[in-house]
């Protein structure tokens, strides 16, 4: 077969029609990130985007399975030196002796919790890959009680029929919204253990969240509420520009 020769005409015309692409392209970018900039912004992102993002979440709820697990690791694979990812809400020390989970009942009603009466339930052991927004992930291992055996111990399958879950700290300072199907997944606990130890304070002392389905930021320390809702509860980095529904 004989080779094609390539006249320079045919060259210098594609290296100009490659150029002229690139430069549209160049400044194309410039003009959407400088449009993008100049946008109204919504919890602390341009427009365009939020609603990008939120149409992201209608997608990503549609398709989520909460039998879905993620890939589970043996307990000798689990860090010792266990990364901490953010210390609001639990800046002060924790007060054990008069700490509850107070759950907000759809009818009005408050369920407070202890520490005790949350390991009478059974106990569940969550090994997984711990990852976080900043770009780190770490292999970690967590006990605790199943979010659904809270709910069935406690009578709260009305409450747990709405779309989303909401939790902050019992200051109130960090919170977050989770959809319910990622809530009711099976590895999703209220962790009380690290390790088989209790939980540090930087780690959320007495009782944490544990939702391997989630980035980090959904893992909220030191639960002080829980409440439930068809709206989408607040959430302390969505306000600040990130993404609602942090999963992956």
């Amino acid at each position: 077969m004989k080779n094609k020769s390539v006249s320079k005409a045919y060259i210098r015309r594609n290296s100009i029609i490659s150029f002229l692409v690139f430069i549209v392209l160049i400044f194309g970018g410039i003009y959407f990130f400088k449009k993008l900039k100049a946008e109204n912004k919504e919890n602390g992102t341009p427009t365009t985007l939020r609603k990008t993002l939120d149409f992201n979440e209608k997608i990503a709820n549609k398709v989520f399975s909460p039998d879905k697990k993620t890939r589970v690791f043996d307990k000798s694979e689990a860090a010792q030196n266990v990364r901490v990812n953010g210390y609001v809400g639990i800046e002060t020390a924790p007060d054990r002796e008069n700490y509850f989970i107070n759950v907000i009942k759809n009818n009005g009603d408050t369920l407070k919790v202890s520490v005790d009466e949350l390991k009478k339930l059974p106990k569940t052991d969550v090994t997984f890959n711990f990852k976080c927004i900043e770009g780190w992930s770490q292999i970690t291992n967590w006990s605790g009680v199943k979010f659904t055996d809270f709910i069935k111990k406690y009578h709260l399958e009305n409450e747990n029929s709405l779309n989303y879950v909401g939790m902050s700290t019992p200051d109130k300072k960090y919170y977050v919204g989770i959809d319910h199907k990622s809530m009711i997944q099976p590895q999703t606990i209220l962790a009380y253990e690290m390790n088989g130890k209790p939980l540090p304070a930087n780690q959320g002392y007495p009782i944490r969240l544990i939702i391997p389905v989630k980035y980090g930021v959904k893992h909220l320390k030191r639960i002080g509420n829980i409440y439930f809702s068809n709206e989408r509860p607040k959430d302390y980095w969505y306000e600040r520009g990130y993404d609602y529904y942090c999963g992956f």
